[in-house]
């Protein structure tokens, strides 16, 4: 048959099995050197049509393609969607643990009957002997490995027993491999090949390229209202949030559920059910949103996911890469926003403790390169495409937070040339955090070790600091002047091209990496007053507090027992126009909303539209009450008459600080009953003159004037106790 019949009779089974006209990229290329029962590795990214690639030859060929899969949801997503590409359900079937006896006898017999043309395993299941006798009776097309960098354990998904899977083979009978995965660095690649003994297979590599993502690292300050903000302002919108715990999975699905977002939960700890359920509810738009660690994603063929974000920064770039590919595979608009802080690698690093050390260093190697994307201030395409091994020569993307908002460049054509005359003198035994201490003249045990403490180069950077090395560095292996070992992960050593510039250096421009803790704590020092983060409204505030006093005077009260002054001053930042909003202010709890915040929130209406203000929506972010804190104890606690100092230390804390809780918990508007405690701790006479001080010539709630005018026969504590009495008594 020639080349041209082979193409038609290609593009005809493509039409008549998927309805497809045309083939993607390397698909075409792919399929016919699979046909032409060849090892094949297939590099492609997310929404590339990866699946295409050995479904379309399974089909044609004769026998069964066992393709090796590592999650049963996966297997069922694509077993699912084969069957509705067929008339007849036994075209594809997979074997794992999911499958009862009857089940499994049914697949068997649509093998030995010929209808099954692709049969998906588990690893695992793989391994059974009886699986394995069975597959020996039966003709195999070829053997499919998807996700195959999981075999890697320099990937990011990896999964111990891929790397039993070429014994197996051997063990069932010899057929062509394809290796698919959607992300692998050169190190990985040449890893998955060396493991699977494939090292002859013909490589397809796409590009990497997704040129309608755009990718944003953002400071981590408080996260959870810069992601409710951002689901608000983008309505309908698909999108998944990775969080790295499946506690803060939970949590934050609860507060985004609060906030009237139709978001569901994702993670390994829930029932097969319920996450099955779930993600269906994801898949036919039920939901707008899932919340969701890795487990969730591995093959959803969700087209139009418009936004992922990562709550967490993810452990690897790979994993990065991967994750944030799930947005956009329709080649429309995908936003890739990641939340960083310093703080979450360190705990991170920490998680990694105890592993085997070869582990720990792979792990903190992945961690390290992630750092760097993060900090960098260079295109986040160029950088992510680099450690992918391939070049990206524009100059400005037009599609990164760093290309569209770039920081001001800065000459280091001196440095770069320092760094590879230190390099070339230390030689290429180190990696990157070595070479920089060398520049800045750190003394580390490992220097010593080497005694490059001694160096003549010892410190010859010491005028600028890590944060700029690092900068140089990353900016000279992007040019090619420095190259990182693939055998030897990080080391790092001169390139030709790199000694040739150490000769005739040209001009090289860096931008110089971004600080995230130190914007933090920048931004934290000017942050006004009051949780909302923004300046109180003077106006409002007065207004506020002469109607304070007014409402008090209704109710025969002192002004403070109705709302205290931060109260005030919180609703003149967030205008709360409703009862429910209103207790979203800083100590307003239900109770104490319900009945005095009626004519607050009519005044702040009509202030709000009668002066035009725009509310700034993430000011009115719903809290969801935190289960896990001191508060549902104390109550539960006060109700059953405990004693003070019981309760204090079930909570580690001191009197003074449970005073404070339990005064956090009554100015909120809840109602405790504390007089048992009172009548057995202080003198009835006592008790009753510190009531009457805030009854009538308390003007304030202040602990300071209370102490003035009772006098020292009276102990703070003892007032703290009276005032909290008085509160629940007159106020809630």
């Amino acid at each position: 048959m020639s080349d041209k019949e082979k193409e038609t009779l290609l593009g005809q089974k493509l039409k008549e099995y998927f309805g497809f006209s045309s083939f993607k990229g390397n698909q075409e290329a792919v399929i016919r050197n699979v046909l032409e029962g060849n090892d094949t590795f297939v590099l492609m990214p997310t929404g590339g049509g990866k699946s295409l690639c050995y479904q379309l030859p399974a089909l044609i060929m004769d026998g069964v393609a066992i393709i090796i899969s590592p999650l049963i949801a996966l297997m069922k997503n694509q077993v699912d969607a084969m069957r509705t590409f067929s008339a007849d359900e036994g075209i594809a079937h997979f074997l794992n643990s999911s499958l009862n006896k009857t089940a499994i006898n049914q697949v068997r017999s649509d093998v030995l009957a010929g209808k099954t043309k692709l049969l998906y395993f588990a690893p695992e299941s793989l391994t059974k002997e009886d699986n394995i006798s069975f597959l020996r009776k039966i003709k195999i097309s070829f053997y499919a490995i998807d996700e195959a960098h999981c075999i890697s354990e320099w990937g990011h998904d990896f999964r111990p027993e891929y790397r039993r899977i070429r014994p197996i083979i051997n063990d069932i009978g010899h057929a062509p491999l394809i290796a698919l995965t959607a992300t692998a660095t050169p190190k990985v690649q040449m890893d998955i090949q060396k493991n699977l003994g494939m090292l002859d297979a013909k490589v397809f590599k796409s590009s990497f390229n997704r040129p309608n993502l755009y990718y944003e690292i953002r400071p981590k300050h408080d996260a959870a209202r810069d992601i409710i903000k951002y689901i608000k302002q983008n309505p309908g919108k698909s999108g998944i949030i990775y969080c790295l715990s499946r506690k803060k999975v939970e949590e934050l699905t609860e507060l985004l559920v609060a906030n009237d977002i139709r978001a569901k939960a994702y993670h390994a700890g829930m029932d097969a059910a319920t996450r099955a359920n779930n993600q269906d509810d994801f898949l036919m738009e039920r939901a707008d949103v899932i919340v969701a660690t890795i487990a969730f994603g591995m093959g959803i063929d969700k087209p139009d996911v418009r936004y992922v974000i990562h709550y967490d920064i993810p452990k690897s770039l790979e994993g990065y890469y991967q994750e944030t590919g799930r947005a956009g595979r329709d080649g429309g608009e995908g936003h890739c926003i990641t939340f960083y802080s310093y703080k979450d690698i360190q705990k991170l690093e920490k998680f990694m403790q105890g592993k085997p050390i070869a582990e720990q260093e792979i792990g903190k190697l992945l961690l390290l390169e992630t750092v760097s994307y993060a900090e960098s201030s260079i295109c986040r395409r160029k950088t992510l495409l680099h450690y992918f091994g391939e070049e990206y020569t524009e100059e400005n993307c037009g599609n990164c937070d760093n290309c569209r908002h770039p920081k001001p460049k800065v000459k280091a054509t001196e440095q770069t040339v320092m760094a590879l005359e230190v390099l070339r003198a230390i030689g290429d035994k180190f990696k990157m955090d070595y070479l920089i201490n060398v520049l800045i003249g750190k003394t580390t045990a490992m220097i010593k070790s080497y005694s490059h403490h001694k160096s003549e180069w010892f410190g010859a950077g010491a005028e600028h600091n890590d944060r700029f090395w690092g900068a140089v560095i990353r900016q000279a292996l992007i040019l090619g002047l420095i190259d990182k070992n693939i055998e030897n992960y990080g080391l790092l050593s001169v390139s030709e091209k790199g000694l040739e510039y150490i000769e005739k250096p040209f001009p090289v421009m860096i931008t110089l990496d971004h600080d995230y803790d130190e914007e933090e704590q920048e931004e934290a020092a000017v942050a006004p007053m009051g949780k909302g983060g923004g300046a109180a409204d003077e106006e409002l505030f007065a207004m506020l507090k002469d109607l304070r006093k007014k409402v008090a005077r209704e109710h025969d009260l002192p002004p403070f027992v109705v709302f205290q002054d931060p109260s005030l001053e919180d609703m003149s930042i967030q205008y709360p126009v409703t009862i429910e909003e209103l207790q979203n202010v800083s100590g307003v709890g239900a109770g104490k909303a319900k009945k005095f915040g009626a004519p607050f929130v009519k005044l702040i209406k009509s202030y709000v539209e009668e002066k035009d203000i725009i509310r700034p929506q993430d000011m009115v972010v719903k809290s969801v009450v935190n289960k896990s804190g001191n508060k549902v104890f104390i109550i539960q606690s006060i109700d059953r008459k405990m004693d003070f100092e019981d309760i204090a230390r079930a909570k580690d804390l001191d009197f003074d600080e449970l005073l404070t809780e339990i005064e956090g918990i009554v100015n909120s508007g809840t109602k405790l009953n504390i007089n048992y405690f009172i009548d057995q701790y202080m003198d009835e006479e006592k008790a009753e003159e510190i009531y009457l001080y805030f009854k009538e010539d308390a003007e304030s709630d202040s602990l300071d004037e209370a102490v003035h005018e009772l006098g020292s026969d009276f102990t703070e504590e003892e007032i703290r106790l009276i005032r909290i009495k008085f509160i629940c008594e007159q106020g809630n």
